[in-house]
């Protein structure tokens, strides 16, 4: 009997839902279409006072290609802006280019500068120490010669020492 029971109580909230939900769905549906009928009838007085709609329309029409060619020369002119404005640039990057390959020529250049700058200072130094020993041999030899002049000297003026 207490399962009875229990199956009993769901079937009624069952049908109470089921219920609420008819209902919930016919009052949608009169709402949707008071909604239709509201609207067509509006659309019955816009076309009842079509005489005045139309000669707006022909105005808002004339109004509208004016300002469309208004808007059209305005693009144009933009659009002329634009090629001038992609022009100046084109030139700017070519002048870029050109600056570039100035620049890098000239590094090119300090580079092959710089190698003989390098060679010419170590030739500097290999002549500097050349020069030291030239100087160093120069007095060995003349200390050679004055040697050997005081040597035959002493020889021819003092035989016997």
């Amino acid at each position: 009997m207490g399962l009875k029971l229990r199956m009993a109580i769901p079937d009624v909230e069952l049908q109470a839902g089921v219920e609420k939900a008819v209902n919930n769905q016919t009052s949608w549906r009169k709402a949707n279409l008071t909604c239709k009928i509201a609207i067509d009838n509006l659309e019955k007085a816009e076309l009842l006072r079509g005489g005045d709609l139309l000669r707006q329309r022909k105005t808002t029409k004339e109004s509208l290609a004016q300002t469309s060619s208004a808007i059209t020369e305005s693009l144009m002119g933009i659009s002329r802006m634009m090629s001038q404005q992609v022009q100046q640039s084109e030139e700017a990057m070519q002048t870029l280019v050109n600056s570039s390959r100035t620049i890098l020529d000239a590094n090119e250049e300090f580079k092959s500068m710089s190698g003989t700058i390098q060679l010419g200072r170590k030739l500097i130094t290999k002549y500097n120490r050349r020069e030291l020993t030239d100087k160093l041999l120069i007095f060995l030899a003349l200390a050679l010669f004055l040697a050997t002049v005081l040597y035959i000297v002493k020889k021819r003026l003092f035989p016997f020492l």
